[in-house]
């Protein structure tokens, strides 16, 4: 395999190294690989063979009009038309060996964030880091599959707004026992260090709702803060979906549609934060994603 360090193309050469070359690894070890641009007529029938779509599609077009609004309206929730939205959550289904369409819903999208806490456990509690400066994995415009790590510089300002779709399933263990969504906002007053909390209370058995809170002011020059997610002294399920934090006109946070939660970034991608760190995580406690069945 022939090593290069550095080349430089024409707009002609351009044209031809993309069509017949792609990079490989691009961050630690840099190589150029060739496309694969013919596919044999077995090749090809075999890739259809294993597509989703055809079956997608039939179920798709077996809708009522009113059902396919209902599918555009959810996919509003998620920045997506009503197709898209209909084809990943018929994917999860199918993956899943679900039967039939799923209700689509404004509250959750197909994958959803799940925390668990059975025996012995009684704590789950987690968190996501919103400091000045962070890096964050972005797909790479035009390019399919390809994502880089971006630079994000937050300056936070207020009002600070949170808010979550979920469905709990929790018990009781004893006193002081919640579950809560909060943000913990740091500020500076006369060189100390202040802490203001922004807390949604979720019920502790619930269908699926949404709920939100906001924080206008605190004491002192605003710094940073940080979301938690937190069960205390419960045993059970809290399903979660469509988190956000919202200030300066934008939401902040990452995986907001819960497809990946624990999601953890490696290689040339390692200074990206976790989307979701453990800070309480005994034994028969867990999280992640998952599909919900209803």
């Amino acid at each position: 395999m022939s090593k290069t360090s550095f080349i430089v193309l024409t707009d002609e050469q351009k044209i031809l190294f993309n069509k017949n070359l792609q990079s490989g690894d691009r961050f630690t070890f840099g190589k150029v690989c060739r496309k694969k641009v013919f596919f044999s007529r077995k090749s090809v029938k075999g890739l259809t063979a294993r597509s989703l779509l055809p079956q997608i599609s039939e179920a798709w077009n077996a809708l009522t009009p009113t059902e396919k609004e209902a599918w555009k309206t959810a996919g509003v929730v998620c920045n997506m038309n009503g197709y898209n939205a209909f084809v990943k959550d018929k994917s999860a289904r199918i993956k899943n060996n679900i039967a039939g369409n799923a209700t689509p819903s404004i509250l959750h999208q197909n994958w959803v964030g799940y925390l668990t806490v059975e025996a012995p456990a009684t704590e789950i509690k987690l968190t996501q880091l919103h400091p000045h400066t962070y890096w964050v994995s972005q797909k790479v415009v035009g390019k399919k599959g390809m994502y880089e790590p971006v630079q994000i510089i937050e300056d936070l300002a207020l009002p600070l707004k949170i808010t979550m779709s979920y469905k709990s399933d929790l018990t009781s263990q004893g006193a002081g026992s919640f579950a809560r969504l909060f943000a913990r906002v740091r500020s500076s007053y006369q060189g100390v260090d202040r802490y203001t909390d922004l807390v949604c209370e979720l019920s502790l058995s619930s269908g699926w709702v949404s709920i939100d809170n906001t924080l206008s002011s605190v004491i002192g020059q605003l710094i940073s803060y940080n979301l938690y997610l937190h069960l205390y002294n419960v045993r059970g399920t809290l399903l979660c979906d469509n988190i956000k934090a919202e200030h300066s006109g934008q939401n902040w946070v990452r995986d907001t549609y819960c497809d990946d939660i624990d999601q953890s970034f490696t290689r040339a991608f390692y200074q990206i934060p976790d989307h979701w760190v453990a800070l309480t995580l005994p034994d028969g406690s867990d999280f992640g994603t998952l599909y919900p069945q209803d």
